[in-house]
């Protein structure tokens, strides 16, 4: 596998629901080290590499947690009842194992059940069951045992998946929304090492992303970058299900650099910063796709509304079946994506 696959390999199969982002986090900062100047963590928990230079102040900011679940109520019986931590869609989660990560980092599996299909009547298998009708199972005889396992209220989880490899150059694994931006980042930081580069490069691993953003926005504000670049995944329109019409940016052909999500609710690119990316990729012959979506947001959305404002952009990995835990990427894809990040990097003085 490629270095940035087994990069990818060791973020993805690490836990971090937003809020509880600390073992990704630490992943982090390892990798981080040898690449920047000097790295901190600031108080909301972002994990911030400065490597300095004289020129233009660049913010690269990736969001490290992922979608997942808290333990809301430990019955008398010693099930669980959960409240999701960002969008799982219900139907994928049950039957799902889980890791309830409880006091003292103990890890305890888990099974995701409900009441059992041979007892519904026809009318209720019509119908989708929510996670409030589902429970997590950890074989605990009663609530008092649960608790002697360390389980608690507020204990995260987060899906058991093991990363694994598919055919050509594809992969999956759970969380690729977003250590793959957390593998661009990093790799991105290994490519211009020992290299000139005349920008100040902020390298952010931000938290809380899937919950509101909250990370980017007071890592940015902190920071005041002169411009800035999100790294996330976009959904593509190349397998069953989405029509070219819905997305038309695909798997395999490079990553994406958003012009405007959210229907312009998110982030609305300004002209010079797609500019400057762009051209960046095609002077280093970087294959890229423009994204135009109506979906969700990124971090690049509260980052471009800081302060006074922040120029902005996302470059992005098209992964299938985001916010599951089979979650689908091109390496390729992914080595790009970097790539045009370091590329955008070193030429940042040339533009801001």
């Amino acid at each position: 596998m490629s270095e940035i696959g087994a990069l990818l390999q060791k973020f993805s199969d690490a836990h971090g629901v937003s809020g509880f982002e600390d073992s990704v986090a630490e992943l982090v900062r390892k990798e981080m080290e040898p690449l920047v100047d000097e790295v901190r963590t600031d108080k909301m928990g972002n994990v911030i590499g400065i490597r300095k230079g004289d020129g233009p102040k660049v913010m690269v900011a990736a969001h490290m947690d992922e979608i997942g679940f808290a333990v809301s109520h430990i019955d008398d019986e010693g099930f669980l009842r959960v409240i999701s931590v960002g969008g799982f869609f219900d139907q994928i989660v049950l039957g799902q194992r889980v890791i309830v990560h409880g006091q003292g980092g103990r890890q305890l599996t888990g099974v995701i059940g409900a009441r059992p299909i041979h007892l519904m009547d026809p009318e209720e298998r019509k119908k989708m069951i929510k996670v409030k009708d589902m429970f997590i199972d950890v074989g605990a005889n009663n609530a008092a045992d649960a608790a002697e396992m360390g389980v608690e209220i507020g204990s995260p989880i987060t899906m058991d998946r093991q990363f694994a490899r598919l055919g050509n150059d594809f992969v999956t694994g759970k969380a690729l929304d977003n250590r793959a931006g957390v593998a661009m980042l990093i790799s991105a930081l290994q490519q211009l090492k020992g290299r000139p580069v005349k920008a100040t490069i902020m390298a952010v691993a931000t938290v809380q992303e899937e919950v509101g953003l909250k990370g980017a926005r007071t890592s940015a504000f902190g920071l005041e970058p002169d411009v800035a670049i999100a790294t996330d995944v976009t959904i593509p329109g190349d397998h069953p299900g989405v029509g070219k019409n819905e997305c038309h940016v695909c798997t395999g052909q490079g990553p994406s650099i958003t012009i405007m999500d959210a229907g312009g609710r998110g982030i609305i690119a300004p002209r010079p910063v797609v500019k400057w990316l762009r051209e960046s990729a095609d002077m280093d012959s970087i294959p890229y796709q423009l994204m135009v979506g109506d979906g969700g947001n990124t971090d690049a959305t509260v980052i471009s509304i800081t302060r006074a404002g922040i120029p902005c952009s996302v470059i992005s990995c098209p992964t299938r079946y985001i916010h599951s835990p089979v979650e689908v990427l091109s390496l390729r894809d992914l080595e790009n994506g970097a790539a045009l990040i370091a590329s955008a990097i070193i030429k940042a003085h040339e533009y801001f």
